[in-house]
Formats: structure tokens, sequence, C-alpha cells
């Protein structure tokens, strides 16, 4: 069923096809008692849902009677080319689409608790060396050994979300990640301005010096000069990250100073391995040197030699690109063994097309529709610089993709029933989700919100997914400043009665994706079940 918002700032969408075509077939139909009760019509309802037909002599007819994108028979030429154009990634039912091997994920609460019992065993290597006192210099020498272990153990961990290991990828979310990673980086800046205060008054005091002769004085030893520089590389890296600062630079440059969080963290091993807490045992110095070793390799492998081996063995090329809109485009990339990828529907890529402009910019797009036949799809909307220069790509463009990442995807299913709530283009993960996810008529509803009618993106896909799953399509259209608010709690559970027995997938621009979760948590649906992926973290 495809409906619009009955309300007078949304102005209706022309039909596809010519209703006329279908009534042949409806009239043919022999009536036969519904599967299930049937649920109240949505206001402004195009057409009802129509009963699911069945017949236990023969459970095989309602699949041969569903309509699928072949049976549709536009009057209108241009209609019909539009249907055409998207016959690589036609609709099919889920049956058809191929098989993905389930990924290894890990669970955001295993990661959690790992980092915690990380973190005890560092207090612990601590509390094992240290000698009670009531001196105060000894007092603020254990205090900046204690904050100094936790300020490296919390660079480790930094690093390690970081490095795009594909267990923790699918398994906490890309967006989720990013966010864990900057909130970590203000409590490892604390933990390391707390560690040089403490240490210089410690010295300070054991010295008998005001502090700026004993700053003078520490800064000659050498390890403690290279964990400065790291420090300030490391406030360089906050100060890029920070939200008003960072959209004033370019992508290019922030990533740069970035990196240098990786030479920081070079300076303060060499620092750590000096202090009297690791290097005062061969096994403590063995453990230290083993962890950093450890992320250092995952980092190199995850980042360069995954990335690398895939652009060798997949050779991924730009096929076509596509309109699908105004200023919206398709990206068509095919390859070798792309099925190797193990790429889900709601996951995204990060792509580095080889071109002036933007090869040295790794963008992320999520797949727009299920992979099939060695190709993969993405569909963009010119937002900035970057995504402008995607619609002048040409045929036989290299692609560099590293990835599939992102846990918007079906393994976060726990109902049956399922809610897709897309804003603008964030319509692209959810619509592969629309196409793939299991369920029967019903069980599977899209909402897709969006400015007025020529903003609806794979509008064409949409109505032919609907029409073959015999799902729930609503288009919610008006400005996002207009009087009435379609994704009002009311408002959502009149277009889905049973709101808070479903799954809810969401997607969108940031305010759009915060105002609707808000309302469905006043409609009654727990956060638990509200999977969202923020592209601005991932």
């Amino acid at each position: 069923m495809t409906t619009e918002a009955s309300h007078p700032l949304y102005v209706p969408l022309a039909p596809l096809t010519a209703p006329r075509a279908e009534e042949p077939r409806r009239r043919r139909r022999p009536p036969v008692p519904p599967a299930r009760p049937a649920e109240p019509a949505a206001a402004g309802s195009v057409r009802p849902a129509e009963p699911v037909a069945t017949r236990p002599a023969r459970p095989a007819r309602p699949a041969r009677s569903a309509r699928s994108v072949r049976s549709v028979r536009p009057t209108d030429p241009v209609a019909a080319r539009s249907v055409r154009s998207v016959r690589p990634a036609r609709p099919v039912r889920p049956s058809a689409v191929p098989s993905v091997v389930p990924a290894l994920r890990l669970a955001p609460g295993r990661l959690r608790a790992g980092v915690v019992a990380g973190a005890g065993a560092v207090g612990l290597l601590w509390g094992l060396q240290a000698r009670p006192s009531a001196r105060l210099d000894v007092l603020f020498a254990s205090g900046a050994h204690l904050t100094g272990l936790l300020a490296g153990y919390g660079v480790l961990v930094l690093l390690l979300l970081m490095a795009r290991i594909p267990a923790v990828e699918h398994g906490v979310g890309a967006d989720r990640l990013a966010r864990r990673h900057a909130l970590g980086g203000r409590y490892v800046l604390g933990l390391i301005a707390a560690h040089a205060v403490l240490a210089l008054c410690g010295h300070a005091v054991h010295t008998h010096a005001d502090l700026v002769t004993a700053a003078g004085d520490l800064l000659s030893y050498g390890a403690i000069a290279a964990a400065t520089a790291g420090t300030a590389l490391l406030v360089a890296v906050g100060i890029t990250s920070a939200r008003s600062v960072r959209r004033r630079l370019r992508h290019e440059t922030w990533r740069a100073v970035h990196l240098g969080a990786l030479l920081a963290a070079a300076l303060g091993f060499v620092h750590q391995l000096a202090g009297p807490d690791i290097a005062g045992g061969l096994l403590t110095r063995w453990l230290w040197s083993l962890a950093h070793a450890v992320v250092a390799v995952l980092l190199v492998w995850y980042r360069i030699v995954v990335p690398v081996r895939a652009a060798l063995r997949h050779d991924l090329r730009v096929a076509e690109v596509r309109d699908e809109g105004p200023g919206v485009v398709s990206v068509l990339i095919r390859g070798r063994g792309v099925d190797r990828l193990r790429a889900e529907p709601g996951q995204f890529f990060r792509w580095r097309f080889l071109r002036r402009g933007l090869w040295a910019t790794a963008l992320p797009f999520s797949l727009s529709a299920p992979v099939r036949d060695d190709t993969l799809r993405i569909t963009v909307k010119a937002l900035g610089d970057h995504t402008r220069r995607v619609r002048r790509l040409r045929p036989g463009t290299r692609v560099l993709a590293t990835g599939p990442f992102g846990a918007l995807t079906a393994h976060r299913r726990t109902r049956r029933k399922v809610l897709l709530l897309a804003g603008g283009v964030g319509i692209t993960p959810l619509r592969a989700l629309f196409e793939t996810l299991p369920g029967g008529p019903g069980d599977v509803t899209l909402l897709y919100r969006a400015s007025d009618s020529s903003s609806v993106v794979l509008r064409e896909e949409l109505e032919a997914i609907a029409r073959e799953r015999r799902a729930d399509l609503h288009f919610l259209l008006g400005p996002s400043d207009g009087s009435f608010d379609p994704l009002a709690p009311r408002a959502l559970r009149n277009l889905v009665p049973d709101l808070a027995a479903h799954d809810v997938y969401l997607c969108g621009p940031p305010a759009m994706a915060r105002a609707a979760t808000a309302s469905l948590r006043r409609a009654g649906v727990p956060a638990s079940r509200i999977h969202s992926e923020d592209f601005d973290h991932a």
C-alpha cells in the first residue's frame, strides 16, 4: 500500500501507472477470506491494502498472483523508460537476493567490558608498584604514575577503535565507534594534563624548586621532551576535532592533522618505556610492548594491507553514472568476485575514486541496492565539492573501496514487524533493507520524509518493491518548518497503529533523526529497538 500524508501542505505525487491496467486482474481474482485481520488504512490512502489470499490446497497461488516490476504496464512512454532504467537494481523477492555469510560481530557490551577490564589491569599494575607514604612528593608522584599509565592505555584504546576491525565495525557500528573515540579522546587529554601537572608538582616539591625551574629541569630529559612533543600533537588533534573548528577545515587538512596522533602515540611509548612503572620489570615491559605491537599490526593490516589487497583482487571500476533526480545520481561499480566482500544491505563503504579532486578523500556512501552480478550501487546527492564531482565520474574510473562498515543491518532486528524511517538521501541504506528484510505482507513498512515530490529519491523502485512485497509505503511530503509535523508521535501511530511492536530502522539528516528518535520514544518504542547510524560520525 502506497500513501501520502493527508494534509494541505503535502503535494500529491502523480501515479506512475494507470490504475485501470490492474482492474481486470482484481475482478478476476476470486474472493477468499483474509489470512489475518485487516488493519485500518492510514489517512489519505491512495488505495487500501489488499487481503492476502491463502489456499490450503495450493499454497503457491498467492506467490504467482503477486505483482512484480515486470507486470507494470505504464501507458506513458516517459514512465516506461523510467521503469526500464532501474533494471540493474530491479526488486526481487528476498529469497532471490544472494545470501551473505554472516560476519563475525563483537557486541557493544563485550567491547565495553574488555576496555574496562584492561583499565582495571592497568590500575592493578600501578597498585602492585605503589609505595604507601604520607610525603607530599610521593603522593604527587603516585598520582602522576597512575594517570600516566591510564593515559597510555587510553591512547591504545583510541587507536584500536579506529583500526576498522570488521568484527568491531559490524557489531558496534562506525558512528558509535566514532562517538566513543571522540569522548575517549577528551578523557585521554584530561589524563595527560593531570599526569603533567602532578609530575611537575611532585618534582618541584622533591627538589624544593619553583614550578618554572622544575619544568626546565624535567624537559632536559629526552623521554620527557618526547612526551611533551607528543602531547602537543594530541592537543592539536583535539582542537581540530572540535565540531566548530572541524566545520571550517577541509577534510584533507583535518585528516593530515589527525595522523599526528600516530606519531604522538610513538613518542608517548618512548616516554613510557623510560618510566619506572614499565621499566621496573622485564614482564611489564614485555607486556606493554606487546600491547603496542598488536595495535600497530592491526592498524597496518586493516587500514593499509586489506584495502590494497581488495583493490588488486576486485579491480573495481565505475560502470555507469545515472541521474536519479535533481542533484542526485546513482553510481554503478563493477568488479571481480564482489560477493567476497560480504557486503550486507544497510552497510556502507568508504569510496576513493581515482580521479582529480576525489582521489585524496575516502567518501562514506551506503549501498542503495543489494549486491548482484558483481555490481555495487551507491546513490549520492550533491551537498558539497566532493559529492558534486561524483556526478562527473566517467565509466572506467578506478575505485578503491574500503569496507563494508556499519551495523545498520538485519542482524539488529528483534521483532517480526519492522518500520523503516528515512529522510532525504538517507533512503539509500533503507531502500536496500526494504527489498531484502525477510517478512510477509504487512511486516515491513517504509515512511519516507521529504520536503517535496522532487526530493523523493528512487521512487519508482520503492513503489515496485512495495507492490512486489505487498508492503506499506508512505511518502511524507512537506516543509520541515510547517505547522503539521508528520513525525509527531500521534501522526506516527496513525500511520503505524501497532508502532510499539516494531523494530525501527532510522536514517536521515541529523536534525530529522534526533526529532524522529524523540517522537518514537514518546510513541512507546524502546530505545533498544531504534536502530540508526549517523554518517556525520561514520
